[in-house]
């Protein structure tokens, strides 16, 4: 089957609508295993609109495509008007990922924390100082990231059998047991078990809450709201940073045990909303149960919107019809075979790219601060504006970046930059330990902070949740998540070893490593990050089954003829 590139029959022009007409093969698709002949796949999609139907299918088409191009032709304010359910509802979910963000910044921090240090470290003699030791800051900083690794796939298991909601309100009731073991933790081992548990329903919720907005809201708003999750993640730190500098002069096990006792707020609240909250209209119709979906749709919409819920229904059914033809399955195994092995992988380095852009080098920043020669109050007063800084990022790009660039352009040229800073950190810190020098490193800290949150920390959760297939979209969130938790919990075994001053003692010099994974991860990305911008769930199907090249996504035109 050979596909070019489509002209407009509506206005009659024979001119191809790209300024480089080519020809894409799609004979090589690895459609062979799926025993699909090639007639099932053209009257599935049309790039050239040519496929037989009867009129009757070609009325509703076009009653469908009328719809969406509808929606589409939105602006995004007008799309806030229209869905202010959806809105609501995807903003409470991602609300869960707060807590993660919040127990992320205060595990990390507490290793500077000086009754922390006591309780749950030991006294060098030779430095003067109270340190938790290497290997238990690994381990604690370490143990949440390796329960969330496996809360990730308990998610995608789960999901598919009970949805997201009965799996999300599971999470948060037994999260509520798990915060105990933390706050009545009376040992380092103790802390360790409850952090690990702890994990297993944050993987649930970060697995979660992308795909739940990416399949509730229209195309023009996912991305806002997927990478909404990575700003909960970012008033969870800051939360976090709040309460550490308020409490650091506490003498007593009070300044760490309230800390933890805070978490308990969050299910107490989101338990009861979210028992309203709608199933996925799209696991709903992977479950057969559209007639619920349509219901779901209405909820979704304000009635005055004139929205087509039908039509978005239809799109739905249809879109989950193509992608059994392209792909067979919903297993995990399933994101490994054809097409999918490709946008798993994007999805896991995508996500992955948060820690290897250096995250575990500026979130561990109160520490980084003591080792360069900082007081403790001015520490953690630093890291509260930092954490400021890192939100004011998120609003910047939600308004000034995401509007105007593509995930492409965004994410490479935030690796760039932040890749850069790294470097001028390491050579700043090879060049002298003078307090001068502290300080400028801890200014560079701040501004990759800032870049990290404007760019790679948005768009990490943004793009798994919109490059993988909608049948595979939980999976493929969830492996992404957990490519992420492995990179993530190496970074932090290195990241102590290089910090401590026991042990390999580089301070500054730790951005050296970070440099270094964040520009073999820039190389990547320029070779095999497509651009996903403003396209359909099917259009990206289509893109991926032609397997075109990262770097001509951008700007391919496809015609998608129901």
């Amino acid at each position: 089957m050979r596909h070019k590139p489509r002209t407009d029959p509506e206005e009659g022009s024979a001119e191809p609508l790209l300024d480089n007409p080519q020809e894409i093969e799609l004979d090589d698709m690895d459609l062979k295993d799926k025993n699909k002949d090639s007639d099932s796949l053209e009257n599935a999609f049309s790039r050239d609109g040519n496929a037989s139907r009867s009129s009757e299918e070609s009325q509703d088409s076009f009653s469908d495509r009328h719809a969406i191009l509808r929606e589409d032709t939105l602006s995004v304010f007008e799309l806030i008007k229209a869905y202010p359910w959806a809105l609501g509802w995807s903003l409470l979910v991602s609300m869960t990922v707060i807590m993660e963000g919040y127990d992320l910044m205060l595990v990390g921090n507490f290793m500077a924390f000086p009754t922390f240090q006591k309780k749950y470290g030991r006294y060098y003699a030779d430095i003067d100082q109270w340190q938790v030791s290497a290997p238990w800051m690994a381990g604690l900083q370490n143990a949440a990231g390796v329960g969330s690794f496996f809360g990730s796939f308990l998610s995608g298991w789960l999901v598919q059998i009970f949805g997201k909601k009965r799996v999300l309100l599971s999470s948060l009731v037994a999260l509520s047991a798990f915060v105990s073991l933390t706050f009545f933790a009376v040992n380092a081992a103790m802390l360790l078990v409850g952090e690990a548990l702890c994990g297993i329903p944050w993987g649930i919720f970060a697995t979660i809450s992308p795909a739940y907005a990416s399949e509730v809201l229209p195309r023009k708003l996912r991305v806002y709201l997927t990478s909404y999750t990575n700003m909960c993640f970012v008033i969870g730190q800051l939360i976090a940073s709040g309460v550490l500098a308020g409490l650091v002069h506490i003498d007593s096990e009070w300044s760490y045990r309230i800390p933890f006792a805070l978490q308990w707020v969050w299910p107490a609240f989101l338990i009861p909303t979210l028992f309203f909250a709608p199933e996925s209209p799209y696991h709903l119709v992977q479950t057969d149960q559209c007639d619920k979906a349509g219901l779901v749709l209405k909820r979704l919409v304000r009635e005055s919107a004139n929205i087509d819920t039908e039509a978005t229904l239809r799109d739905i059914i249809h879109t989950n019809d193509v992608e059994k033809q392209l792909s067979a399955g919903t297993s995990f195994l399933d994101c490994f075979r054809g097409t999918e092995r490709r946008r798993t992988i994007i999805a896991c380095v995508m996500f992955s790219g948060q820690c290897l852009s250096g995250s575990s080098f500026a979130y561990n920043s109160t520490y980084f601060f003591e080792q360069v020669g900082l007081e403790k109050q001015l520490i953690y007063d630093i890291n509260l504006g930092g954490i400021g800084l890192a939100l004011i990022g998120c609003f910047a790009s939600w308004f000034v970046v995401i509007p105007y660039f593509g995930r492409r352009t965004i994410y490479l040229w935030g690796l760039a930059i932040m890749a850069s800073i790294l470097l001028l950190i390491g050579i700043l810190s090879a060049r002298g330990s003078e307090y001068a020098f502290g300080i400028a490193q801890t200014a560079l800290t701040l501004l990759w902070t800032f870049f990290y949150q404007l760019t790679v920390g948005q768009l990490g959760w943004a793009i798994p949740a919109e490059i993988g297939s909608t049948r595979l979209r939980q999976k493929t969130v969830c492996l992404a998540r957990n490519a992420y938790y492995i990179i993530s919990v190496a970074s932090n075994i290195i990241e102590p070893f290089a910090m401590n001053p026991t042990q390999w003692n580089l301070k500054g010099e730790t951005s050296f490593i970070w440099f270094g994974t964040a520009f073999l991860t820039l190389i990547w990305g320029y070779f095999y990050f497509p651009e996903t911008q403003g396209r359909s769930d099917l259009e990206i199907d289509l893109m991926f089954a032609a397997k075109l090249p990262a770097r001509k996504f951008k700007g391919y035109q496809v015609s998608v003829d129901k």
